[in-house]
């Protein structure tokens, strides 16, 4: 059988957040790209995200962030419950002005943001059913065997392939470690309403952490998520079994009915449980997030456990960066990337995006890690000082990290 090849400049593999953010970022700039999709159409894993105004500036940038507003609610307030004492440890207003405007968070259906964003491109920009199964090199030249046999030749590799990235892999950057804990999401449908505040609600204690989150008027967004043991083995063999599961785990602790109500409320098939892992943070301070003319973005780069909500919010950094600096470089922009060779360029331009995005990463994967861990922490010790102190600085070093502005395209 003849193999059937084909040449792009820019290939981005993964049609996820970040990869579908860094195709439009080169598109507003006038530059194409082909993104290179496994599954058969648009994957919405995860069911929602919570977005914070450090996601907004970059949706704003890619010219969306109106759109996604438009579809969802705007939560008044971030209210943290103790399940050891029953109370509220913390709450913050969130519609108030921070040092850089106004605060913003939304809990944003996955679907509808990936659609937002593939609604931009043009026609023909995602290759569905197309995987990545090994690199080559022919100079500069990226040579890409798919698994349907075809190979791709490309100037520039961009992988946003999710955590198993095959181009990380190729990169070297470390392996993925065990946070030794797992998480179950869902999403509750109310058809007619579900009448619930307009509030982010975090439940911590007794080991596990838990919360909700309207995403609109008719969709909430829960999520928990726990140290697994030898008795808990078989409840991830089904969605029913997990959602039984969490229910067992919630209804011995001082969360409010309602709040379990949403959990019952759903069906299986909108709930799915995974352990949590992310990339070692200090691995990031060294290691090739470029190399060449080859770079990783999203959870390719730094996957993160969801204590801080900002594994999408990063992707969405990434791909407006990215975008932005390997789109000057390709049309002979000002700054490092100006003069050179056309190669030369875009080694540069993905060197200057490797540099802006290298302490972030550390920063959010390690900050996620240890806010997760105070939270879910059994020490006594602990869960006094996190209820008494700890919740209003965890609180307040989530809405730092929600300040960062990635900038324009």
């Amino acid at each position: 059988m003849e193999q059937r090849e084909a040449a792009e400049d820019i290939v981005i593999a993964g049609a996820g957040l970040a990869g579908l953010a860094t195709a439009l970022g080169l598109h507003r700039k006038g530059v194409r790209s082909l993104v290179l999709e496994s599954s058969p159409a648009l994957r919405a894993a995860g069911f929602a995200l919570t977005t914070w105004k450090n996601a907004f500036r970059a949706l704003d940038a890619l010219g969306v962030g109106d759109k996604v507003r438009k579809q969802h609610l705007h939560p008044q307030a971030l209210r943290v419950f103790s399940l050891s004492t029953g109370e509220v440890a913390q709450e913050v207003d969130l519609r108030g002005q921070g040092e850089r405007g106004p605060n913003e968070i939304r809990c944003i259906r996955r679907d509808l943001l990936l659609q937002a964003l593939e609604e931009e491109l043009p026609r023909g920009t995602i290759r569905y059913s197309s995987r990545i199964v090994s690199i080559e090199e022919d100079g500069d030249v990226k040579i890409l065997q798919l698994a349907d046999g075809s190979v791709l030749r490309a100037k520039v590799l961009i992988g946003c392939d999710g955590i198993n990235s095959v181009v990380a892999k190729w990169l070297g950057l470390a392996k993925l470690s065990d946070s030794g804990r797992s998480a179950a999401r869902g999403l509750a449908r109310y058809p007619d309403g579900h009448g619930f505040e307009h509030k982010f609600t975090q439940f911590i204690g007794h080991g596990f952490r838990s919360g909700m989150l309207p995403c609109n008027d008719t969709d909430v967004y829960w999520f928990f998520s726990w140290t697994p043991s030898e008795n808990d083995k078989g409840v991830d063999e089904s969605p029913a079994k997990m959602r039984q599961f969490v229910m067992s785990k919630l209804k011995g602790s001082r969360l409010p009915a309602e709040a379990l109500a949403v959990i019952e409320r759903t069906e299986p098939s909108d709930v799915l449980a995974a352990p949590l892992r992310f990339r070692p943070p200090l691995s990031l301070i060294t290691a090739s997030i470029s190399k060449g003319n080859v770079c990783v973005a999203g959870d390719a780069l730094h996957p993160m456990t969801p204590d801080l909500g900002q594994g999408g919010c990063a992707a969405l950094e990434d791909g407006v960066v990215l975008a932005r600096c390997l789109g000057d470089a390709i049309l002979l922009g000002e700054g490092p990337t100006a003069g050179g060779t056309e190669s030369e360029r875009i080694e540069a331009g993905l060197r200057e995006y490797a540099g802006i995005r290298r302490w972030r990463s550390v920063e959010l994967i390690a900050t996620s890690y240890v806010i997760g861990f105070i939270q879910q922490s059994q020490s006594a010790v602990i869960g006094f000082l996190r209820d008494r102190f700890l919740s209003g600085v965890m609180t307040r070093r989530i809405l730092k990290m929600a300040k960062y502005d990635c900038g324009t395209l």
